[in-house]
């Protein structure tokens, strides 16, 4: 049996960290820019579609990392689509997403990479969408059900973490940010859970919602406190060669941005606003960077495969 596909993992890592982007821009107010970002995503997101099914029959257990991708990238365009109002088609997306969540969520994980905490980023994607579309639509049954999503996602992590392979954050090849970036997911979850709540909904009494906020902030704490120790773990063993796991990385400092904006959010502390700000705009200039930095290693490749011939 013939390994994953290239193609499939590239669009759906870079759907994921490019809905991601639209989610932060929006969270920081730049309603232009994030359409546009949700736009590519949108397009990023078919291609890797595409690619899955026509691997779907014989091969797609060995596809199950970028399915699960494409599960947590499914659960950000909702998210995406939901800040644009669009609540519909974002429940349509949690529909979708939920049903191929419960299908690869049995399937076993491989390897000790940083892959092993995808089953994290898609649960808790999925309660991130569950959490604003309860916001949205006030239904509280939804709410609850992130809220479920939201544990269930922090065991998983645990597991995971159990599993990482930590000689990883010198060998990896991006995807070992991962570890950051599932809990940078489950702290943009935990805040958009506390968001929700309202007088009208009133979801979570006082202990319920101290607890809440508690983990999420330790959750943005950790996660913020994991994208250092691996920058400097990147500083001492650097990566010269592109390869389709950095869009983990980009994934991993974008999903941090926005979670940062959002915890600022949801606890009202506007000094982490403006710190989320500033992460944002540095996530999306990695965003940029690691583009072109795969539109480079593209050429070269095609130059490389006409010198062949």
């Amino acid at each position: 049996m013939s390994g994953p596909s290239p193609f499939a993992t590239w669009w759906s890592t870079y759907a994921l960290a490019t809905g991601t982007v639209s989610v932060g821009l929006d969270s920081a107010g730049y309603a232009v820019p994030a359409r546009v970002t949700l736009a590519l995503a949108c397009a990023a997101w078919l291609a890797a579609a595409a690619a899955l099914a026509q691997r779907a029959r014989g091969e797609w257990r060995t596809e199950t990392p970028a399915a699960l991708t494409m599960v947590a990238a499914t659960a950000v365009l909702g998210t995406g689509f939901s800040a644009a109002g669009q609540q519909t088609l974002a429940a349509a997306l949690l529909a979708l997403a939920m049903m191929l969540w419960a299908v690869l969520l049995s399937v076993e994980a491989q390897g000790r990479r940083g892959t092993v905490f995808l089953r994290c980023v898609a649960t808790e994607g999925l309660a991130v969408l569950g959490a604003t579309l309860a916001a949205a639509d006030a239904a509280a049954w939804l709410a609850h059900a992130a809220l479920v999503l939201f544990w269930l996602g922090l065991t998983l992590y645990g597991l995971a973490l159990f599993r990482f392979q930590p000689r990883q954050v010198e060998e990896g090849r991006g995807d070992h940010w991962l570890a950051a970036g599932a809990l940078a997911m489950s702290a943009l979850a935990g805040a958009r859970l506390v968001a929700a709540d309202s007088p009208r909904l009133y979801l979570w009494n006082e202990e319920n919602a101290d607890v809440l906020r508690t983990t999420t902030v330790t959750l943005l704490v950790l996660a913020l406190i994991a994208c250092v120790a691996l920058l400097l773990a990147e500083l001492f063993w650097p990566r010269h060669l592109y390869d389709v796991r950095r869009w983990a990385t980009v994934f991993a400092a974008v999903v941090t941005a926005a979670a940062t904006l959002a915890v600022a959010a949801a606890l009202d502390v506007p000094w982490l606003d403006a710190a989320g700000e500033v992460l944002l705009w540095v996530a999306v200039s990695a965003w940029l960077g690691c583009t072109a930095w795969a539109l480079d290693s593209a050429r070269r490749s095609r130059i490389r495969s006409r010198a062949r011939r």
